[in-house]
C-alpha cells in the first residue's frame, strides 16, 4: 500500500510516518495542496490523509477539485475543527472517513485498514469508465457492449490504467507491474502493448505523457 499524508504540522506528521513505517507501509508527506495535488495526479497513489487546515488551500476544495476529476482515491480527513459541520461537509464531498485532532494512532492504522479493505472490496468486480468496463472476476472486458479480446500482460496493463483513472503512471511502474523485475525487457516493449490497447479500444482513453507515461481518461478530455 502507497498512502501520501498531507499534513502541515511536523511533529504529527513525523509520529504517523514512524507509525506507518514500522508497519511497513510505504507513505510520501507533503504538507501543501499544491504538492498533495501534484503527487496524487503523477503517481500511483492507493490512499491519501488529508488534513484540512493546510496553508495554501483549505483541504475541502482539494478535495472537491479530485472528486470533480474523477480522482476516486481513497480519502481519510484528519482535522482539528470541532464543528461537526465540517466533516459533514468533507464526507458530502466525497471524502471516506474522519478522524479528529487528537487521536490516537491505533485509530487512525486501523481506519487505514478498514479504508483499504472496503476499497478493494467495491472495486474487486467491475471497473466502469465510459463506454469500457472490465470485470475482474471474469476478466472480461467490454466496449461499447461488445466483447474485447486482450492477451495477459494487455488485460494486466488496462486492469492497472482504470485502477488509477486522471493519473499519471510512470513507465517504470507499469513496466513492473507487466515484468516484475526481470532483467531483459525490449526496450519497446510498453509501447507495443499501449498500442495495441488503443487498436482494441477504439478509443483514446490512453494519453501518453510524453517522457513520463501514461494516463487514463475519458475520450475527448483535456
Amino acid at each position: 500500500m502507497f498512502v501520501v499524508l498531507v499534513e502541515d504540522d511536523p511533529y504529527i506528521a513525523q509520529s504517523i510516518c514512524a507509525a506507518l513505517d514500522f508497519l511497513n507501509i510505504s507513505v510520501e508527506h507533503v504538507s501543501t495542496a499544491r504538492t498533495a495535488d501534484y503527487f496524487v495526479r503523477h503517481s500511483a497513489v492507493d490512499l491519501c490523509l488529508l488534513d484540512l487546515g493546510l496553508p495554501d488551500q483549505d483541504g475541502l476544495e482539494l478535495l472537491k477539485q479530485w472528486r470533480q476529476d474523477q480522482i476516486h482515491l481513497p480519502v481519510l480527513v484528519l482535522t482539528a475543527r470541532l464543528h461537526t459541520q465540517q466533516c459533514v461537509e468533507a464526507l458530502n464531498l466525497g471524502a471516506d472517513d474522519y478522524l479528529t485532532k487528537p487521536f490516537e494512532l491505533d485509530e487512525l492504522i486501523a481506519r487505514i485498514h478498514a479504508l483499504s479493505r472496503r476499497h478493494r472490496g467495491f472495486s474487486s468486480n467491475i471497473l466502469q469508465f465510459a463506454d469500457l468496463s472490465l470485470n475482474r472476476d471474469t476478466q472480461e472486458v467490454f466496449y461499447q457492449q461488445q466483447a474485447i479480446q486482450l492477451s495477459r500482460r494487455e488485460y494486466s496493463l488496462l486492469e492497472t490504467l482504470m485502477s488509477h483513472p486522471n493519473q499519471i503512471l510512470k513507465n517504470e511502474q507499469l513496466l513492473d507491474k507487466l515484468y516484475g523485475y526481470q532483467d531483459s525487457i525490449e526496450s519497446n516493449a510498453l509501447n507495443v502493448h499501449i498500442y495495441h490497447l488503443r487498436q482494441k479500444l477504439n478509443a483514446d482513453f490512453i494519453q501518453t505523457i510524453r517522457g513520463v507515461g501514461y494516463m487514463f481518461k475519458a475520450p475527448g478530455e483535456s
